[in-house]
C-alpha cells in the first residue's frame, strides 16, 4: 500500500497505522485499529479506535472467482477525512484521492500475487527515444 508509512502490530486484534496524508492534513495521519471480525481466507473487518486522526472502518473479503480463476478481493471502507468535507475537497483538488490510492494498491497487490512483483516505471529514464520516433512519424 503505497500511502502507508508503517503498520505496527500491537497484539492479536490491534495495530497502529501511520499513513501519508494530503498536505492540508499535515502530511501524515495515525490511528489505532482493531479487528472486529476475522474469518481466515474469507473476511477481515476492522474499525479505528477513539482518538484516531482518521475515523475509519471497513472489510476485505476474499472469494473464489468464477470458473476457479483465482481469488476475487473486495474492499469496502468508510472514513472521515481530516478537516471533513473541506479537507476531502482540497485533497482531490491537489490530486490526492484516497479512493484512487486504494484502487491502485489493489492493482499492485494483484500484480504481486500473480507475477511475484509489482512492475513500475518509477525511476526509469525516458524521453531520449522520443526523438527517433518523431523522425519516423514525420
Amino acid at each position: 500500500m503505497s500511502h502507508l508509512e508503517t503498520v505496527e502490530v500491537l497484539d492479536e486484534r490491534r495495530s497502529h497505522w501511520v499513513a501519508r496524508a494530503p498536505r492540508i492534513a499535515g502530511g501524515s495521519v495515525e490511528w489505532d485499529a482493531e479487528i472486529v471480525e476475522e474469518r481466515p481466507n474469507e473476511r477481515i473487518e476492522w474499525r479505528s479506535l477513539p482518538g484516531s486522526d482518521v475515523d475509519n472502518q471497513g472489510a476485505v473479503e476474499f472469494k473464489r472467482a468464477p470458473g476457479d480463476r483465482g481469488t476475487a478481493v473486495r474492499v469496502a471502507m468508510e472514513y472521515a477525512p481530516p478537516a471533513g468535507r473541506i479537507g476531502s475537497f482540497f485533497a482531490k483538488l491537489f490530486g490526492e484521492n484516497p479512493e484512487g490510492q486504494i484502487r491502485e494498491d489493489l492493482r499492485s497487490f494483484k500484480r504481486v500475487m500473480e507475477i511475484g512483483e509489482s512492475i513500475t516505471t518509477k525511476g526509469q529514464s525516458r524521453g531520449a527515444c522520443l526523438g527517433g520516433i518523431g523522425r519516423l512519424l514525420s
